[in-house]
């Protein structure tokens, strides 16, 4: 394969990640005087890194085998034959760090998947496929994760791990269900709060009979049927085979 040159960063610079973009990248926000900084395209990026990125977005009951399912994901697009850069972004974790200051009140789930979004578009623009696993059960939410993405010219792939209250309840792990029934949790998910199940998911994995393996090799499947998995020089026509 030829050598490339590394393209200009000032040439076609990256759009602001804020929801509404200046129609100008040198004209400034309302956001404190702010003005973006040009940068290398997504196209340019993955030009150079031979990978393109993208966000594949778990979404499900607590208990329903997101992280699982995300953490095995993860594992298999690291290795062989893969071999892609990939990273799990889990629900649990971010609460431990950078959304810390949040709680479970419908303006902080809100908050809570406003941030998740920006940092998976951050990780899918820098050419990781990002792998989110939160519970994010409201629709409009999703959407805003979506449309995010879409704005940067980024995929965004959701996948519905779909099981029933009744079957989460069952499994329980973390006895969080059991604390909810008692009243000791409030406003938990699927007991006395709504999940709003996708209308559309581009991929849905039926929790309570697909084993993890089988969860794994049905996200991968889609995946290389759209021509994600590829490794090649992503140009801007599109991917161009090493």
């Amino acid at each position: 394969m030829s050598t490339t040159t590394a393209p200009d960063p000032t040439s076609t610079p990256n759009p602001p990640p804020s929801s509404n973009p200046p129609t100008s990248q040198n004209q400034t926000t309302n956001n404190n005087n702010l003005t973006w900084s040009p940068s290398l395209t997504h196209p340019q990026r993955s030009l150079l890194r031979h990978q393109k990125g993208l966000t594949i977005w778990l979404t499900g009951l607590s208990a329903s085998g997101k992280s699982t399912i995300a953490t095995s994901l993860e594992s298999h697009l690291l290795s062989p034959p893969h071999s892609l850069s990939a990273y799990r972004l889990d629900g649990d974790n971010i609460r431990h760090g950078l959304n810390a200051d949040l709680g479970f009140s419908p303006s902080d789930r809100e908050e809570n998947i406003r941030r998740i979004a920006h940092v998976a578009a951050l990780f899918a623009d820098a050419c990781t496929i990002a792998i989110t696993s939160f519970i994010s059960p409201y629709r409009a939410d999703r959407e805003v994760a979506r449309k995010l993405h879409k704005e940067r010219g980024l995929e965004f792939v959701e996948v519905w791990v779909d099981v029933s209250v009744e079957e989460a309840e069952r499994r329980d792990p973390k006895g969080l269900y059991k604390k909810a029934r008692s009243g000791e949790l409030k406003e938990f998910t699927g007991v006395s709060a709504p999940y709003e199940e996708p209308e559309a998911a581009e991929i849905r994995i039926k929790g309570g009979e697909t084993s993890v393996e089988e969860a794994v090799r049905q996200i991968v499947e889609y995946l290389d049927g759209k021509g994600y998995l590829k490794k090649g020089e992503v140009q801007e026509g599109g991917l161009v085979e090493m």
